[in-house]
């Protein structure tokens, strides 16, 4: 409950206010804008401000690796990806960087990517002891209930530090190593302010994860807090989306008939429709790292007719992510059918599951022991499981070979005194051998058992989706991310669909969402309309009407009866809202002295909620007018707001009624 203070900065929330929210009243938003006058010039504004950008740099801030692409405006078509790292692992390509930062012992930012993790690697373990190492920090904007600006982060030595700064860190890092790159390329120093930033997310982020990812680039020097619309946040699933859309038939696999399309490789017979100039373009960035994204839609396209709809299945290292889409022609504008949905399967739960039959094997005294003294040993480790990981499938029956690093055998026979050996001949795990080259033997049936669970986790989530009656008659099924390499994850959709929907896997498709970002980048209207994730709204007052409200929430102030806590929903979950549509509602300050104005904002998972006290009603943020130097004559003051849910995140305008003056409006949802 308000304390009384409280409850009289709410009062000023009026009837008024208590209508439903003008989105609902209208039926299906896609059809009229909520005030065109608002709509119109939203899209004027658009046209006003794209040109003033020369390129646009997508950073695919992934778990496990990341990357950045970019294309230049005037040569949209043109998909630049960035330069090859230096470093490298065996047996995986290395379009991208290890998600791996490292920091000095005085904490100063040291290194990234292979960079970090070889140099981590050859440090004397006494001094590496000392240096701060983070891998797969990125889950852990996912996994916290109550992320804020100060939320902490572990590094391999044990040590905490501040989110904020590892992730602020990381894209300095890329902002330079792009900015060097786009200098390199123009010949001239490359002036910040050009660049459009797109930074992909998770689509099943919750709102303060996609603000701490614009907090770190506001505190990166990426872009500034006075030009927030430099940095656009995009959605990693609707990014492959928009990508998958350009497929053409050589780009991809289909797994119903389980060849690449035509029978040719990718680059033999690059579409007929193509200029022999355009073929020699193809033939000379076979190498190269410029994709060409053709302005007509893809071949793949031309079998989608007017409401088609499709899934993408983004299957990434920390998360999996579901989006239903539907195909509105003839611009391809695309339109969202259900709520992003998923969770934390990605790959990285196979690690999880390496390491819990490592303590099965070893003890999860010395695994724990093992990680602090040896970080980068195991460090090591791990990074020989990654490859031997690429290397399941179903069919696979000669055993897989982890080699152990000398450090785990030495400190093994120190700590337990008995060799490695024993220790795996006392276990009871019976399929995971010594080999005599020193290296643990893992037979196919236990290497498969590890990605059981996550595979299993993302099938039932799938079957889940396409019982949803907005979930029928899927044409597609669009597998991306990093994992969808996974023969064992292919063939286990395979399974499920059982011929349902077409399983299409494009080439390279750890690159699909970076490429997918540049071109939303490009044009972010491109997805015209989305559902909410949650239902948002605020606590009002209403006249109390008996029989209707409890009388618990009565309210007697000045002779008039209220009830208070009443939920007004802004939108609802699930709902459809059209991109640029506005929920609008009006406040009045207490007292005519007041500067802010401050509204508590509630969400909740289900589709109605009556108050905000009931339960799954949460408080996720705030709504703060700041309404000082607008005091006017007129008696009450009046002050609109304006916000906006159809895009990839939440914002907030505000006017002052008599004024019409423009009042500084924000929405926090970072708990502070």
């Amino acid at each position: 409950m308000m304390t009384a203070k409280e409850t009289a900065a709410e009062k000023i929330i009026t009837d008024a206010m208590a209508n439903p929210s003008p989105a609902k009243s209208m039926g299906d938003p896609g059809i009229t804008p909520l005030s065109p006058s608002h709509t119109q010039q939203n899209d004027t504004d658009q046209v006003a401000s794209e040109p003033s950008f020369v390129v646009v740099v997508a950073i695919d801030f992934g778990t496990t690796s990341s990357g950045y692409a970019y294309a230049f405006t005037k040569e949209p078509e043109c998909i630049h990806t960035m330069r090859r790292w230096e470093g490298g692992d065996p047996g995986v390509s290395n379009q991208k960087t290890p998600t791996t930062i490292l920091l000095t012992p005085d904490r100063k930012f040291h290194s990234f990517g292979y960079a970090a993790r070889d140099f981590y690697h050859d440090l004397d373990p006494s001094e590496s002891k000392q240096w701060l190492y983070l891998e797969k920090f990125k889950m852990k904007l996912h996994t916290t209930a109550n992320l804020s600006i100060d939320t902490d982060l572990h590094a391999a030595n044990g040590k905490r530090v501040k989110a904020l700064d590892i992730f602020a860190y990381a894209l300095a890092f890329f902002k330079e190593q792009a900015l060097k790159e786009l200098s390199d390329q123009t010949g001239g120093e490359f002036d910040n302010n050009d660049v459009r930033w797109v930074i992909t997310v998770p689509a099943i982020w919750k709102m303060p994860a996609k603000q701490f990812m614009r907090e770190a680039a506001y505190k990166s020097g990426l872009v500034s807090r006075e030009n927030p619309d430099q940095l656009i946040i995009a959605l990693e699933p609707e990014a492959a989306s928009i990508y998958c859309r350009k497929l053409r038939l050589h780009q991809m696999v289909d797994l119903g008939t389980h060849s690449t399309q035509n029978g040719c490789s990718p680059t033999d017979n690059v579409g007929g429709g193509m200029t022999q100039a355009a073929k020699e373009h193809v033939r000379r960035n076979r190498q190269s790292r410029t994709f060409l994204v053709e302005n007509v839609i893809g071949e793949l396209w031309s079998e989608l007719e007017e409401g088609d709809r499709y899934v993408v299945v983004d299957c990434g290292g920390g998360t999996v992510d579901l989006t239903v889409h539907q195909i509105r022609l003839p611009e391809g504008h695309l339109k969202e059918l259900y709520k992003a949905s998923g969770g934390p399967y990605g790959s990285i739960g196979i690690d999880y599951e390496f390491e819990k039959l490592l303590c099965r094997i070893f003890g999860q005294d010395f695994i724990d022991q093992f990680k602090i003294k040896r970080p980068a040993a195991w460090v090591d480790l791990m990074i020989a499981f990654e490859s031997r990981k690429r290397a399941a499938a179903p069919d696979r029956s000669n055993p897989l070979n982890i080699n152990l690093p000398f450090s785990f055998i030495d400190y093994y026979k120190k700590f337990r005194g008995h060799s490695v050996e024993h220790a795996l001949r006392k276990s009871n795990v019976d399929f995971v051998k010594w080999s005599s080259q020193g290296m643990l033997r893992m037979s196919p049936d236990a290497m498969n058992s590890l990605f059981k669970s996550t595979i299993d986790h993302i099938i039932q989530h799938l079957t889940e989706l396409f019982e949803k009656p907005e979930v029928s008659d899927i044409k597609f099924l669009f597998l991306v991310g990093g994992f969808a390499e996974s023969p064992l994850l292919q063939h286990a959709v395979q399974d499920m669909l059982q011929g349902r929907s077409r399983i299409i896997i494009p080439h390279d498709v750890g690159l699909t969402i970076l490429k997918g970002a540049v071109l939303f980048g490009l044009d972010p209207s491109i997805i015209k309309v989305r559902r909410a994730p949650l239902t948002y709204g605020v606590g009002v007052l209403n006249r109390f009407v008996d029989g209707k409200h409890p009388p618990e929430k009565l309210l007697v102030k000045d002779g008039t009866r209220w009830c208070t806590d009443v939920f007004d929903t802004f939108i609802a979950a699930d709902q459809s809202v059209a991109l640029g549509e506005m929920v609008k509602r009006s406040y009045t300050p207490a007292k005519p002295s007041q500067q802010v104005i401050v509204i508590h904002v509630y969400c909740s998972e289900k589709e109605k909620a009556g108050f905000i006290s009931e339960p799954g009603v949460r408080k996720c943020g705030t709504l703060r007018l700041d309404v000082s130097g607008t005091e006017s004559a007129a008696p009450r003051r009046e002050i609109q707001t304006l916000m906006q849910f159809g895009d990839t995140e939440i914002r907030a305008m505000a006017v002052d009624v008599s004024t019409g003056r423009t009042v500084k409006a924000s929405i926090d949802f970072l708990s502070h």
